[in-house]
């Protein structure tokens, strides 16, 4: 099929099933690898050991697929309604997860009919559809796609939608009708995001310290947070939004048309005291399709105490009052920081929480957790 026919066709299928920008460009080495491979060395990616582990992979596309010619870059705008308010007892939620599904699984439907579609038109055209998951430096060839340019966030930033969008993408095994390559820089000398990061992620401009930004915590961070970087993630409990809420470019982005991406009722702003009455089981029921799933319910619970402990109330301390005695250590541990944080609350109950907990604890990790919390509130 000839190569602008065959483009022409993707591009159209991939609008219609909901791709708001398409963009094609040669499936060659990742231009930025020795920026990733640097970056892995230095340590900035965390517990994220699977990157390092794939790390060969990410160099070329031909790590996903081999025999990939051509990459077709997909944006799908996720932008939705303003964020409600803080209330007490309240968490934040990355307004990518606002949605009843996992975007996942989501944009893997409609990626695998644009791949059934693509192989419809010529049995000699082989296809793989990915999101975020396959080791591919998606942003790279996004820019490569003329899709948008890398900010200083190291986000994608497209005029028209901002940096308020996924990306997918589908390595095909012919050459297709390239697009311009995105060559512009449009932050200029705005350090608006870089400013604004609660922990100074941003190491500089297009660097990002992993093990310190709060998406990366409150997701991929499996461990206890360390608890000099607690106070500054106030209260999300799953991503973070900051370095993208202040820039510029996503001050008139669209809103999506995409009725997955409307916010639940009860994700614009997340009940905390609730989720600490939630078993294993019920919470698995209540969240396995969205994204709170990833970091599984020791993690949400983890960052929902964190987040309580940076807002101290009567409603908080009585839901730390449950978490005290989890089964995770993880959550035990977090609670005991947050509850020692209560002392302006009800000083004699949060000692009382802690010195009960303190008297059958037997993780070593969280008895220094219970000692710290004792000691700040005896201060």
């Amino acid at each position: 099929m000839e190569r602008l026919k065959l483009t022409q066709s993707l591009k159209s299928e991939a609008q219609r099933q909901g791709f708001d920008f398409v963009g094609a460009c040669p499936a060659v080495s990742a231009p930025n690898f020795n920026r990733f491979d640097h970056w892995l060395k230095e340590g900035r990616h965390g517990e994220m050991e699977y990157l390092e582990t794939r790390k060969e992979a990410y160099r070329h596309p031909d790590g996903v697929m081999p025999g990939s010619k051509s990459v077709l870059m997909l944006a799908m705008n996720y932008q939705s309604q303003p964020r409600q308010p803080r209330r007490e007892g309240t968490g934040k939620i990355a307004r990518y997860a606002w949605g009843e599904t996992d975007y996942h699984d989501f944009i893997h439907k409609r990626l695998k009919l644009l791949c059934r579609f693509a192989e419809s038109l010529d049995d000699k055209i082989k296809v793989r559809g990915v999101v975020d998951t396959a080791p591919l430096l998606e942003r790279e060839f996004g820019q490569l796609s003329g899709l948008g340019w890398s900010a200083k966030n190291t986000m994608l930033i497209n005029k028209q939608i901002g940096s308020w969008f996924f990306l997918a993408a589908m390595l095909v095994n012919v050459e297709l009708e390239y697009d311009p390559q995105h060559d512009g820089f449009h932050c200029g000398t705005c350090t608006a995001c870089l400013d604004a990061c609660p922990t100074d992620a941003f190491v500089g401009p297009h660097e990002l310290d992993a093990t310190k930004c709060i998406s990366y915590l409150t997701i991929e961070h499996r461990s206890p947070i360390p608890a000099e970087i607690r106070p500054q993630m106030d209260d999300w409990i799953l991503g973070c939004d900051v370095c993208q809420d202040v820039c510029p470019w996503n001050s008139k982005s669209p809103l999506s048309t995409l009725d997955v991406f409307q916010p639940r009722a009860d994700f614009n702003a997340l009940e905390l005291p609730e989720l600490f009455e939630l078993s294993e089981d019920e919470f698995r029921v209540r969240f396995r399709k969205t994204p709170l799933w990833r970091p599984k319910r020791r993690g949400i619970l983890r960052n929902a105490a964190i987040a309580l402990g940076n807002h101290p109330s009567a409603v908080g301390l009585q839901a730390l009052e449950l978490g005290i005695n989890d089964e995770a250590p993880l959550v035990r541990g977090a609670v005991a920081w947050a509850i020692g944080r209560h002392g302006t609350v009800d000083v004699k109950r949060s000692q009382a929480l802690l010195e009960s907990r303190n008297a059958v604890e037997e993780d070593e990790v969280v008895k220094e957790e219970l000692a710290s919390a004792l000691a700040a509130l005896n201060a």
